[in-house]
């Protein structure tokens, strides 16, 4: 099986003997090769949840020193409050309400109304069609050699045996390795692992030895691909490792545990939940010195962050978890660093939102939006080099669905500077807050601000009508 990735990289890279700054219609105006890129996306883990952004009871050295070495967002969000739909937003660069992938894959029934209430959510589509043209798909157009490592969670199918569905792709041709990507190592329509020891239950990621540490097995596979691709010098690297990390269930090795154990309390709630991000932390460190040591980090922009906020963990002083619009669903870590472009050490307080991460990928290596997508971010390249800032008035939300906790209201959200609002769509009332005075979203100023609330519904109005974002429906 390995022998079949490698052989399978190595026959990618020879056909790309070609590879010039052109592809796309993008014309370089250097010579220069274009930097090499790592993708790093946890799953689950919260915007305070690491030792650089407040929660001083966990260690995670590492990407401690990521951000010293680089930029930290402080106000960057993910396009929606669950997994599947910010993976498809950060592949094609769309907005989950214009995708129409609006929800976790596979989610809830189609029209399914939550018992009590009267409201229909719109059907989603549960998968990225074959159609859409990911990122990982130019890149590789490009040049580039692509490896996808660990939760793809955009090949669901649902099980039918309607005729009409005869022809449509089955789960395995709607994997990674069928999307742009060269290797897929564990990428499949699993939501999180069966287990994150060996063996593991994921059917594209046999375990090397029982036992061993699901984000350990993933790093080595991630030095692996950036070994093999180096192996060829005339072709820059993609590399998309998103962690199953730190999804349900929660397991950890029993060392990491019993230290927690010693730490519970207030940013220890769950010792399993604070090893597993210990656990993780330590398998991007191996990559990252990997990187280092291979003298890779000059010409490696490397981005990380997670695809919504936590599950069952305390978001304080943020409000609400995984599933809700508010800023613990939402808001999430997200660093960047790319010596020579990027001060280090440095910090913004810039709204950023997953389909920006992108947009930047495609300027930083000189391509343009495939024609075939509509692009909802920006370029950070600006801000990432100092330049400028971002010239946006505000960032989206739409979630028309029930998280799999059904504890969220339906709703789509809008953050214009400091403030943000929520519109519901069981009463069709409001919230705005200020989140520079209130990031607890405590204070709703809707009846205070009636002007600036109208302001902004009306918006987040005109976005929606022009995504064409499905609504739900009250029932008759």
């Amino acid at each position: 099986m390995q022998k079949f990735r490698f052989e399978y990289l190595a026959a990618s890279l020879l056909a790309l003997c070609t590879f010039s700054a052109t592809a796309s219609g993008n014309e370089s105006e250097s010579n220069e090769r274009p930097p090499n890129v790592v993708l790093i996306m946890a799953d689950d883990l919260g915007w305070k949840d690491l030792h650089c952004y407040g929660n001083e009871e966990v260690d995670t050295p590492h990407l401690d020193r990521l951000a010293q070495q680089g930029l930290l967002f402080t106000d960057a969000y993910s396009a929606a409050p669950v997994c599947t739909p910010t993976r498809a937003a950060l592949m094609t660069g769309e907005s989950p309400a214009r995708l129409n992938i609006t929800n976790h894959a596979g989610g809830h029934p189609n029209n399914f109304q939550k018992p009590g209430t009267d409201l229909i959510t719109p059907t989603w589509l549960r998968h990225l069609p074959l159609e859409r043209v990911t990122l990982a798909e130019q890149l590789k157009a490009a040049g580039y050699a692509t490896g996808f490592v660990g939760k793809w969670h955009l090949s669901h199918r649902s099980r039918s045996t309607s005729s009409t569905d005869a022809d449509l792709p089955t789960e395995p041709e709607l994997r990674p390795e069928h999307q742009g990507f060269d290797i897929n190592i564990g990428g499949c329509r699993f939501g999180g692992p069966p287990s994150y020891f060996s063996p593991y239950g994921i059917p594209n990621l046999e375990g090397k030895t029982d036992g061993e540490y699901l984000p350990d097995r993933c790093a080595d596979e991630c030095i692996d691909f950036i070994t093999s691709a180096q192996a060829d010098g005339n072709h820059p690297f993609f590399l998309c490792w998103c962690n199953y990390s730190v999804h349900y269930p929660f397991q950890a090795p029993a060392d990491l545990i019993a230290k927690y154990e010693k730490r519970t309390g207030p940013g220890v709630e769950n010792p399993t939940y604070a090893a597993m991000i210990e656990g993780m932390d330590t398998a991007i460190g191996k990559l990252l010195d990997s990187i280092d040591q291979q003298g890779l980090d000059e010409d490696t922009l490397v981005i990380f962050t997670s695809d919504n906020g936590p599950f069952d963990a305390n978001v304080e002083p943020l409000r609400e978890e995984k599933g809700f619009l508010y800023e613990g669903g939402i808001r999430v870590p997200m660093i960047v660093r790319w010596p020579g472009h990027v001060s280090a050490g440095t910090r913004t307080a810039t709204p950023t939102i997953t389909m920006d991460i992108h947009a930047t990928i495609l300027d930083v290596t000189n391509l343009k939006a495939d024609p075939s997508n509509t692009p909802d971010g920006i370029s950070l390249l600006p801000l990432l080099e100092n330049e400028s800032e971002l010239k946006r008035e505000s960032i989206y939300f739409h979630y028309p669905n029930y998280a799999f906790h059904k504890q969220n209201r339906l709703g789509s959200a809008v953050r214009s500077g400091d403030y943000k609002l929520i519109k519901y769509y069981d009463d069709d009332s409001v919230e705005l807050y200020n989140l520079n005075e209130d990031i607890s979203e405590s204070q709703n100023l809707a009846k205070q601000m009636p002007e600036k609330a109208d302001k902004l519904l009306a918006r987040l109005e005109a976005w929606l009508k022009e995504t064409n974002a499905s609504q739900p429906q009250h029932a008759k």
